[in-house]
């Protein structure tokens, strides 16, 4: 009987000190990964899972899904670039614009979440890419925003790609948004990537994509709203 307590008590102190420090965000992981599902981008090799594509979540900051719609006013963002900026919603869309001296003009947004280890992302980023490359010079914004920081810190994803260097490589130019502590997926509710918002002039958005699905019309269903964005007239 004494050697089980002194066993017990072993194993107690072995496990307890686990519990209390290691990463909440690497106990609370919202995915399933395969040895056999990876993905490489040089030297890079981030394990991930074909059709789980969940963002990890933390105990103190689980992000729940909000259910944003259409017809619901996009949250507002300010998000750092890949060249030290700022991006601000409100300067393109909305009621009032935040720079109506300098940017007057209302804009439709396209905005994307993404990370670098997502698999289904890899597929959306060329059609979002033919489509930014189609509306140049046009009153339409594209943004992917970057949540691989931000998941960093979860084992699975530590040595995923910085986004710059990799998209670069893939021959993306569509500007980069850096949601690096995560504020803009919790505020918009992502709990799966890709997660895409088409939002118009007044900040309402219009459409929500979940993910990427094959054999759908990804272009064509983009282009016609845009297109019918564009055109709507702007009662002031």
């Amino acid at each position: 009987m004494k050697d089980i307590r002194i066993c017990s008590l072993l194993i107690c102190l072995i496990i307890t000190p686990w519990f209390l420090f290691a990463d909440p965000l690497t106990k609370s992981l919202s995915y399933h990964s395969s040895p056999q599902d990876t993905l490489e981008e040089g030297k890079d090799t981030v394990k991930v899972d074909e059709e789980q594509v969940g963002v990890p979540q933390t105990g103190e900051e689980v992000v729940e899904d909000i259910g944003l719609k259409a017809g619901d006013e996009a949250p507002k963002f300010a998000l750092r670039t890949l060249t030290g900026g700022y991006e601000i919603l409100t300067k393109w869309s909305g009621a009032r614009l935040s720079r109506p001296a300098s940017q007057p003009i209302r804009h439709v947004v396209v905005a994307s979440f993404f990370a670098t280890w997502c698999k289904p992302c890899m597929k959306e980023l060329p059609h979002l890419q033919n489509l930014y490359q189609k509306y140049q010079g046009k009153d339409v914004k594209f943004f992917l925003i970057d949540i691989t920081e931000a998941t960093r810190n979860a084992e699975v994803y530590e040595n995923s790609p910085e986004a710059g260097p990799f998209l670069e490589k893939k021959g993306i130019t569509v500007p980069v948004l850096q949601d690096i502590y995560g504020m803009a997926k919790k505020n918009y509710g992502v709990i799966t990537l890709p997660r895409l918002f088409v939002i118009d002039k007044f900040r309402n958005i219009r459409l929500t994509k979940k993910g990427f699905h094959e054999g759908e019309d990804f272009e064509g269903e983009l282009t016609a709203l845009i297109d019918e964005l564009l055109l709507e007239e702007l009662d002031e």
